[in-house]
């Protein structure tokens, strides 16, 4: 039975069952609900710059490989900063934009880009069509550059063996060592850094807030406008544009259920603050935080020490809170690589980018030295 490579710019047109048998390490941002739930609640479109140009492999009817992809006319919420080679095209005359990036959409989270059906013979052959028709999407319809962004380490292996540019970067993720409870962790860390956590913790507790936990299904249309209302405030707050609509919060409490989750924090019954989880493939991803009270240690308290306890409670492994942030570093998460792979179709700017990446890549490893320097567990148990 033939190959047959398509772009696929309506995500809704996979079939659900097929999507399913996908290895997507069960990842929830690589879930169907996820995906579709982007492009029906209009989160992105062409009115935010992300046009689905989803790269797929079809093998008759069936869906063997794929690579969530997008076109894009800016650099908007991807977390792998590419402003400066935008700025340096447009200061010698050339286009930037449209690029091709595969990743997903706000969402700094690292996962399978290259996709394909479990248990298939040659799962390698099927990532390479994938590549092809990435770097023949750019030939044909004149995308300066592919970005494969936040790749697990396979897939980064391959792409920088078929001589795509690489990037590292780092983020920070709190591990699981098989904790009891929360005062074992704490165990492990520096006097200094153990009271200061105890400390934080105390304020919110003496400020009378308490704390409750929900699944999707069990989450009530005014909770979901509370959890919006947070997540408007935050990213205005904070200048930044609130990409996410009302309704694929909703579609995903509803599809994903006991894999979405939310903290809220209640003062006198009521609602000031809250933190959205999704979880998936032995991980915690903390996504969205937000408050309508400003209460000392609060934020702290909500994305982070809260989620450590359900981590611990459940048996759940990796951490991860988001981009950024060497805050984290105090409170027990560790410096984690993460990384990105890059084709570039002009000739001089692909060595200008790489002469770049190089010098970068000096800075980023003196860089996780002075970060692996500044973890607060404590040397002894080593």
């Amino acid at each position: 039975m033939s190959i047959e490579a398509r772009v696929i710019t309506d995500f809704s047109r996979i079939d659900r069952a097929q999507w399913q048998q996908l290895d997507h390490a069960d990842n929830p941002f690589l879930s169907y609900a996820f995906l579709v739930g982007l492009e029906e609640s209009a989160s992105i479109g062409p009115h935010a710059g992300w046009h689905p140009h989803h790269l797929a492999i079809f093998k008759g009817d069936d869906l063997v490989a794929f690579a969530p992809t997008y076109a894009k006319d800016n650099s908007h919420g991807e977390f792998v900063f590419d402003w400066a080679w935008a700025d340096a095209y447009q200061r010698n005359g050339v286009n930037y934009y449209p690029k091709l990036l595969t990743g997903v959409p706000y969402s700094p989270v690292t996962g399978p880009r290259l996709l394909t059906r479990r248990g298939c013979e040659k799962p390698a052959a099927l990532k390479q069509h994938l590549l092809e028709l990435a770097l023949l999407s750019c030939k044909e319809q004149g995308f300066s550059t592919w970005h494969c962004n936040f790749v697990r380490e396979d897939d980064f292996s391959l792409l920088g063996d078929a001589g795509l540019l690489t990037r590292l970067d780092w983020q920070f993720h709190w591990v699981n060592q098989d904790y009891r409870d929360f005062d074992e962790f704490l165990g492990g860390l520096r006097s200094r850094k153990r009271k200061s956590i105890r400390r934080e913790r105390r304020r919110v507790q003496e400020a009378g807030i308490r704390f409750e936990w929900k699944a999707g299904s069990e989450i009530h249309e005014t909770e979901l406008e509370f959890i919006y209302a947070c997540y408007l405030d935050t990213f205005r707050n904070y200048g930044n544009y609130p990409a996410l609509k009302l309704s694929f919060f909703r579609s995903l409490a509803e599809q994903l259920d006991e894999r979405f989750q939310t903290v809220f924090a209640l003062k006198e019954g009521e609602p000031v603050a809250m933190a959205v989880f999704l979880s998936g493939g032995g991980r915690l991803y903390g996504r969205y935080w937000g408050c309508r009270e400003e209460i000392p240690g609060l934020h702290f308290e909500t994305a982070y020490y809260q989620g450590i306890e359900f981590c611990i409670e459940n048996g759940i492994g990796i951490f991860e809170s988001g981009a950024q942030g060497e805050h984290k570093i105090g409170r027990g998460f560790v410096p984690t690589q993460t990384r990105s792979c890059h084709h570039v179709e002009h000739p001089l700017f692909r060595n200008a980018i790489e002469d770049h990446l190089e010098r970068e890549k000096n800075w980023t490893d003196e860089y996780g030295e002075q970060l692996e320097a500044r973890i607060p567990f404590r040397r002894d148990e080593e």
